[in-house]
């Protein structure tokens, strides 16, 4: 049974007193949620940080629930429109395990449930009348927490609605439970794989991650001609090293994934015990190009406060360090800042 409790926890792993704290400390924002897959994995420190809560997260005054503003910006009461020409669809709030730094915390485990027909119907339609959108994000949650009849339902009505549009299926199932992708999972996402193509985004953070059985999901994947891409998130104890992200990249790259983006993580509240500084970023970023290809480099990205959109962390759009701020540009030409002592 997967692990929902602290007294589920302590029949695995010691707990610590800053864990312990958590539980009595209230405030939370994020319930507990460790699958059967990981809990094994979680003795490890880079596996246990990503799931075991800490009192640290209650104690965090930076930033909000919803620094990406996506409440402002959703155009249906789950379609988020924070680009010109793509979206994002909250398919569900569920997922397999709940990560700590879990950027969405104003709705992952809040019980709302996955999207309804009308939720769906509302998303196709605004879809329908806006060519302009080449992509959208099947998010969450995670999508695969769905039944397969629901994912099927789910797939076909966007794919009726816009078949020109790219999906990309968005999931750290792979993560966190592997078995989940069954020989009917994969009848369901090929019977929907007409039109353009479909492209799996996965989270790996780190290479302990990649099990066997991730492998065989990962193949079975390739084998039906869907491109896969990694979003790893920059996590302090986790992966906040060369060494760490540069075997993450080439395991990666062995397994046909190309590393997509390295995520500075988002001012969130409750997350920032797990956020790197942004100039430490930068060293790990600098030493993973001397010792990657271009094929293997994942792009350093800052998601912006207050809905500032995504821009490289070193880059043009970085305006500099001063008094311990760094202040962005954004895309439009505004301005944003982000603090060093995270």
């Amino acid at each position: 049974m997967p692990l929902k409790s602290f007294n589920d926890l302590e029949k695995h792993i010691v707990l610590t007193e800053e864990e312990r704290e958590w539980r009595e400390d209230g405030g939370h924002t994020l319930p507990i949620l460790v699958s059967d897959h990981l809990t094994p994995l979680i003795a490890d420190p880079a596996i246990r940080r990503q799931f075991v809560p800490s009192v640290k997260e209650n104690k965090d005054t930076i930033g909000n629930l919803d620094p990406q503003m996506e409440k402002e910006y959703s155009v249906t009461s789950r379609l988020v429109r924070r680009y010109k020409n793509r979206a994002a669809f909250l398919v569900t709030d569920s997922c397999f395990a709940y990560c700590r730094h879990c950027f969405r915390r104003r709705f992952a485990g809040s019980m709302v449930g996955p999207a309804t027909e009308k939720d769906i119907y509302e998303a196709c339609s605004f879809l329908s009348e806006h060519s302009e959108i080449k992509e959208v994000l099947l998010t969450g949650g995670d999508m695969f927490t769905l039944s397969d009849s629901s994912l099927d339902s789910l797939l076909h009505s966007f794919k009726e609605a816009r078949p020109d549009i790219i999906y990309r299926l968005c999931t750290r199932a792979l993560t966190s439970n592997p078995d989940r992708f069954t020989p009917s999972l994969f009848e369901v996402i090929k019977k929907n794989s007409f039109g353009a193509p479909f492209y799996l985004m996965t989270q790996f953070n780190h290479s302990l991650e990649i099990t066997e059985k991730a492998e065989s999901v990962i193949n079975n994947f390739i084998k039906l001609g869907i491109p896969i891409m990694n979003q790893t998130v920059l996590l302090r104890g986790v992966n906040d090293s060369i060494e760490v992200e540069t075997e993450l990249s080439n395991k990666l790259l062995s397994l046909r994934i190309k590393p997509y983006y390295l995520f500075q993580g988002d001012l969130v509240q409750g997350t920032a015990h797990l956020r790197v500084p942004l100039s430490k970023g930068l060293e790990i970023e600098k030493g993973m190009r001397e010792s990657l290809s271009g094929l293997g480099l994942p792009q350093y990205t800052i998601d912006l406060p207050q809905g500032g959109g995504k821009v490289p962390v070193d880059s043009r759009y970085n305006k500099g360090l001063k008094d311990g701020i760094w202040t962005f540009s954004t895309i439009d030409g505004e301005e944003r800042h982000y603090p060093e002592d995270v």
